[in-house]
C-alpha cells in the first residue's frame, strides 16, 4: 500500500494487487526527495519524466502537488493499466503514460526537455546497465538546461565519480543520486 503524502491528494492509499512485483518508494524517501525537490522547483512549473514507474508512486506525488506535465515509463503492461485505472480513479489527467522499455525510450532520443527524470530501476541491476541508463538520460536531449536527474537506488552503489553527479543523499536503504548540467 502507498500513500500519498502531500498536496490535493494527500492522505490517499493506493494498494497494488499482491502479485505485482514492485518496491515503491516509501513514505520516509519520498518525504525527503519531494523536501529537496520543492525547495528546488516550483512544482506546478516543471515538467517531470518518471523512469521505471512501477505503480505509479511518484507520478501521484508530482500530481497531487500540482505538477501538470508528467510522462510515465513503464515496460510491464498491468503496472501500465494500474497507473492508467488509477490516474482516472482520482481524477488526475496531468500523466502520460508510455508503455516501453526505459532504455529503448531514451535511445530514441527527445525533441522534449524535462526539469526533473526521475529513475528507480531495480536494486538488482547490473552497474554497467546503471551506467548505461546515466549515459542514456544525460546525452540523449531529455534533461533540461537546469534540470537535474535523479536516480534512485540501493545503498551499496556509488555513483560519485561520474560525469555530472552533484551530491547523494541516503535515507534508510535507499539512496538518490542527483546528476545535471551545471557542474
Amino acid at each position: 500500500m502507498i500513500r500519498i503524502i502531500s498536496g490535493k491528494l494527500k492522505g490517499k492509499k493506493i494498494s497494488a494487487p499482491k502479485h505485482f512485483e514492485v518496491r515503491p518508494t516509501t513514505d520516509f524517501s519520498k518525504e525527503a526527495l519531494f523536501s529537496i525537490i520543492t525547495n528546488r522547483y516550483t512544482i506546478p512549473d516543471i515538467s517531470v519524466l518518471d523512469l521505471f514507474s512501477g505503480i505509479g508512486s511518484i507520478d501521484y506525488e508530482f500530481a497531487s502537488r500540482g505538477c501538470k506535465d508528467i510522462t510515465s515509463v513503464e515496460m510491464n503492461e498491468k503496472h501500465v493499466k494500474f497507473i492508467q485505472d488509477t490516474t482516472k480513479i482520482l481524477g488526475i489527467s496531468d500523466i502520460n503514460v508510455v508503455r516501453q522499455n526505459v532504455l529503448s525510450f531514451l535511445e530514441k532520443g527527445s525533441y522534449k526537455k524535462y526539469d526533473i527524470i526521475f529513475a528507480d530501476p531495480p536494486f538488482d541491476w547490473e552497474d554497467k546497465q546503471y551506467e548505461n541508463l546515466i549515459q542514456s538520460v544525460l546525452q540523449h536531449n531529455f534533461l533540461s538546461e537546469n534540470g537535474e536527474f535523479i536516480l534512485e537506488h540501493n545503498t551499496r552503489k556509488d555513483f560519485s565519480e561520474f560525469p555530472n553527479f552533484t551530491e547523494s543523499r541516503k535515507y534508510g536503504n535507499v539512496r538518490f543520486s542527483f546528476f545535471n548540467f551545471k557542474n
